[in-house]
């Protein structure tokens, strides 16, 4: 998983998949999405971010001087680190920084909270800050070379590198990024040599096969890209962005068939990345199947309505079959989301002539003309359109602009003629441009997704990285908590009711409305404010009124949702010394045991953070071909605490749904599956439509070798909304 982080530290090597599509895929205007995409996808998951999280956290105990005594706010602040509530960890770390300004410690854990909310500037700050205080803070060169390579600092973050390798010779993470900086800096030998070392030493790495096979693109070698493609896809043939990529190169090679089943396979492990459906539309077009790539376009607007290149191809593949009118309006959307796209005005300009709107398409071609002041073939065009029009002044004024840039171009082409016999050859051709390439000379051209911009596009509705993509982990998924703050689901799910809930948010009398999740939102900053007035208005209150349970039930629920789970245990403690029938005070409190337990393990073992939920397909072991779920390691944890306080909620009511969810999480955990099982099983008894009790029961079983049952969960799960189970069932199949 931290391996991963690579690619988010590389927004730019998505532009090897790029530079391979442009170079030779050249259609009549249909636009390529990089296969890179979905790879890069990765790093936006959470997991991920926790993952290299922890990794730096364990180097960083590894230096010397690192090891400082630290108060209870640098650890709540390392709590909400690690929790993902970035600005609240932040506010935390300025605490310690104000307080101890000579610490290094609170510089490192800001700069990677900053570079987790992509404030790469102010990352490479703090680390420096960091190195400052302790130069041997190994865990600071890595992050401060990740935060370089994304300003593309290239030589500052290769400086970084080499410093980090110094100490961990053989990091892959960091041989990696040694050569992709490299690469991009165009010193292809020194990349070659990192290479050889990662897969020397780790020779079973696809990430190290993909990477390098962008770089043979970049040096236009092919076949040795190839070479790495076929060997990422024999390592793990249930990575979705291997066979994207070779589906382009091949699609490149004029290898249509083959690009064709490799995109297919694509689909099939990742049926949610749009860019698999556009390349493969691609494809389709230089088949002559119209029919099929513009199904594919169709889908990609199903999902996404305001996709630039889907849009775009589709607008130019309804013009060559004569639906006008769809077309024009494929054109208005891609104008209206883009309106410098001369290119969308021109093609829309021809539309409008072509339906007799002659005044509109007046309109588009005065935009193109102005804006591309040498086009002589928008001149001709405008002429004709004059003429037609009965300007006939206007029409003799424009055919002789046209002559005289037409002139001045013949001029060019007698001193240099290739340019000319490239585009004639291209004509020809059923050609593609970069969506960066604005040469209106190229208007019929079907466009090369600009990666950047399909990145920015592809992530303006998701939320905190969770998609459903094939590169994202198999979480379980994770236990319910109290809070007042839910993300929304970008697919619903059902909606649980409790009687609990309901009685405790009319009788408790908080100031928000408390929720049972498990997808919780981090505080933004005015939320932390709030809580932390809210603490100290708790606490007044108490003085006049100190045998109040609500008042410390409240106070324990804000402390829980700013990380301080020491005050929380003390306050909820004193709730069921107060009242101990109080199930939520029970409940807050096995949850905040959890996530104490969750935190105490990533200090003493941070490697195996991921391993005991977190599972990465990609890493799945094989019996029989078939994947299956590793082991789960508990080392060092003490769960029966937890197990005890469920037992008590459970006697207190036995139909509390997320009791018996929860305590099937541990049971995971302990890997006791079969009384995850039993206790999933019961949740599901209480409440049919629990999706997230179907999903993990469905993994449970999965782990236990109960593959059918286990795969009609997962079905069930899907059906329920969490959409992430089709990949695990395609793997599984």
């Amino acid at each position: 998983m931290r391996e991963a982080e690579s690619w988010k530290s590389s927004r730019k090597i998505t532009d090897y998949f790029k530079r391979s599509a442009v170079e030779t895929l050249k259609l009549q205007g249909l636009s390529i999405y990089n296969a890179k995409n979905s790879y890069i996808r990765t790093i936006k998951d959470s997991t991920m971010k926790q993952f290299i999280l922890a990794v730096c956290i364990m180097l960083s105990t590894l230096s010397a001087s690192s090891q400082v005594n630290t108060d209870r706010v640098m650890m709540i602040g390392r709590n909400a680190l690690y929790f993902e509530d970035y600005v609240l960890a932040i506010q935390y770390f300025n605490q310690v920084i104000t307080a101890k300004p000579y610490l290094a410690d609170p510089y490192y854990f800001r700069a990677m909270a900053k570079f987790m909310l992509d404030d790469f500037k102010g990352a490479e700050e703090d680390a420096a800050e960091c190195l400052l205080r302790n130069p041997y803070y190994t865990a600071a060169y890595q992050l401060r070379g990740a935060a370089r390579q994304n300003q593309d600092k290239y030589e500052l973050a290769a400086t970084d590198y080499q410093r980090s390798l110094e100490f961990f010779p053989e990091d892959r993470i960091t041989l990696v990024n040694m050569a992709i900086v490299n690469v991009e800096l165009k010193q292809y030998e020194v990349a070659a040599k990192f290479f050889e070392v990662l897969l020397r030493r780790f020779p079973d790495y696809t990430p190290g096969y993909l990477t390098r096979s962008q770089m043979h693109l970049e040096m236009n070698d092919t076949t040795s890209a190839m070479a790495d493609l076929d060997k990422a896809i024999e390592i793990d043939p249930y990575t979705a962005q291997s066979f994207s990529a070779r589906g382009v190169l091949q699609l490149q090679q004029k290898e249509y068939n083959k690009a064709l089943a490799d995109l297919d396979e694509a689909i099939r492990l990742d049926p949610y990345f749009e860019g698999n459906y556009i390349n493969r539309g691609l494809v389709k077009y230089h088949l002559n199947d119209l029919r099929g790539a513009m199904a594919d376009y169709d889908r990609v607007i199903e999902t996404d309505e305001n996709n630039l290149i889907a849009r775009f191809n589709r607008g130019l593949l309804r013009a060559q079959v004569g639906d006008n009118n769809r077309a024009i309006r494929d054109f208005d959307k891609v104008i209206e989301l883009e309106p410098d796209n001369k290119i969308a005005y021109l093609n829309r300009a021809m539309l409008h002539n072509e339906i007799g709107d002659k005044e509109a398409s007046l309109a588009d071609l005065n935009v193109v003309i102005a804006a591309n002041p040498d086009f002589f073939t928008g001149y001709y065009m405008r002429s004709q359109l004059k003429r037609e029009m009965n300007d006939l002044r206007g029409a003799e004024n424009d055919y002789m602009l046209a002559r005289a840039e037409e002139a001045k171009a013949r001029k060019v082409a007698t001193v240099n003629p290739e340019p000319f016999k490239q585009a004639r050859k291209q004509s020809e051709t059923k050609d593609t441009r970069e969506q960066a390439d604005e040469d209106i000379d190229k208007f019929n051209m079907l466009v090369v997704a600009d990666n950047e911009r399909s990145e920015k596009s592809k992530y303006q509705r998701q939320s905190r990285g969770k998609v459903q993509n094939i590169h994202a982990p198999v979480d379980p998924e994770p236990m319910f908590v109290l809070t007042y703050y839910e993300r929304s689901y970008e697919v619903n799910r059902p909606v649980y009711y409790s009687e609990v809930m309901d009685k405790a948010n009319s009788e408790l009398h908080l100031s928000w409305i408390l929720k049972a999740t498990n997808n919780e939102a981090a505080l933004n900053e005015l939320q932390i404010e709030s809580h932390f007035r809210s603490i100290d208005n708790y606490s007044m209150r108490l003085e006049s009124d100190p045998v109040n349970p609500t008042l410390y039930f409240g106070r324990a629920m804000d402390f829980m949702l700013v990380q301080d789970y020491e005050n929380a245990l003390k306050d909820l403690q004193k709730v069921i010394t107060l009242n101990p029938d109080m199930l939520l005070a029970h409940f807050a409190r096995a949850v905040v045991r959890s996530k104490q337990l969750e935190y105490d393990r990533l200090q003493t073992d941070p490697r195996a953070m991921s391993s005991g939920a977190a599972i990465n397909l990609p890493e799945l072991g094989n019996i029989a071909g078939k994947p299956r779920l590793p082991d789960i390691s508990t080392k060092s944890i003490d769960y029966e605490e937890i197990l005890k306080e469920y037992e008590a909620i459970l006697r207190i009511n036995p139909d509390f749904i997320y009791a018996y969810y929860n305590r099937a999480e541990i049971f995971s955990l302990e890997k006791d599956y079969r009384a995850a099982i039993a206790d999933y099983s019961k949740a599901i008894e209480l409440e049919p439509q629990f999706a997230e009790a179907y999903f993990n029961r469905g993994i449970s079983r999965l782990a236990i070798g109960e593959t059918a049952m286990g795969l009609d969960d997962l079905r069930k799960a899907g059906e329920l909304g969490i959409v992430q189970s089709y990949s695990i069932i395609k793997r599984m199949q």
